[in-house]
């Protein structure tokens, strides 16, 4: 079974407040986009889990895909094995959701192949043990994400193009994109209004990443500097996006950035739903 595992984009991030488990409380907007890896998934007589990947460093017991697999083996008891090679184009550790997208196209594929006959609720519950981000790519599309971003509401979707991506090759931490960010008194939290896009993307995580590491500053400013109507950080970064109404100035920019070598992609908003 070969399979898409689609990227995302946060088109807002609001910071609500700390959790229980220490955990941030969010209020955020994701976005499917057309960048995607691929998984491949072949079924072994023999027991074990084999995972295979075109970058071999993410070749690890600790990657997501062979945590999942893992789990679900051990916890419905099945025999047989499996085989999964992982395709990366979604850069790593970069706000773009790609580990999270794996391992909820790992949760949906071996549904099927090892006929687990898991309900939707099941399988949220499964992903939510694993991360925040894994939630919100069972679903697709476009949806708000609550709590510490595991709780999915889907949305009307927002389809938009000329979107581009830049990444400096600088892999960040979820922890400590929040550790570096302060945490708004609740008269300044913002709300997110589909009715006015371009005022309402926004991401509190932002601020603090530009702070520490000024090529996101310069990366942000260049891409408003090209004319995007909308600049700013996806998620935990590093990767930043702009939002183009001309698709000259998009590729302006895009040639710019592949000049510096950074890494870019030209994308848009997809409205799909996995399975």
């Amino acid at each position: 079974m070969l399979t898409a595992s689609y990227a995302k984009i946060n088109l807002f991030l609001e910071l609500i407040g700390k959790l229980p488990n220490n955990y941030h409380q969010v209020n955020t907007i994701l976005c499917s986009i057309d960048l995607f890896d691929l998984l491949n998934y072949e079924l072994l007589e023999s027991p074990e889990i084999i995972l295979t990947c075109n970058i071999p460093s993410l070749v690890s017991t600790s990657n997501l895909v062979y945590k999942v697999a893992s789990c679900l083996k051990e916890q419905f008891n099945i025999p047989a094995g499996i085989k999964i090679h992982l395709e990366k184009h979604i850069p790593v550790s970069a706000g773009l959701g790609g580990g999270s997208s794996n391992a909820a196209n790992c949760i949906l594929a071996l549904n099927e192949i090892w006929q687990l006959n898991l309900s939707r609720t099941k399988m949220h519950k499964i992903a939510s043990q694993f991360g925040s981000d894994i939630n919100f790519f069972l679903e697709g599309g476009t949806a708000k994400g609550e709590n510490r971003g595991e709780i999915i509401i889907k949305l009307p979707p927002i389809l938009l193009n000329n979107i581009l991506l830049v990444n400096p090759g600088l892999e960040l931490s979820s922890a400590e994109a929040y550790k570096l960010a302060a945490l708004p008194k609740k008269q300044e939290q913002l709300k997110f209004d589909p009715s006015n896009l371009i005022g309402s993307c926004f991401n509190r995580l932002e601020s603090g990443i530009r702070s520490a590491y000024p090529v996101i500053d310069n990366i942000i400013n260049t891409i408003s500097n090209f004319g995007a109507k909308i600049a700013m950080m996806s998620g935990s970064g590093s990767t930043c996006f702009g939002i183009f109404d001309s698709k000259d100035d998009l590729i302006a920019c895009q040639q710019y950035f592949d000049q510096k070598g950074f890494w870019t992609y030209a994308t848009k908003t997809i409205n799909i739903s996995p399975r």
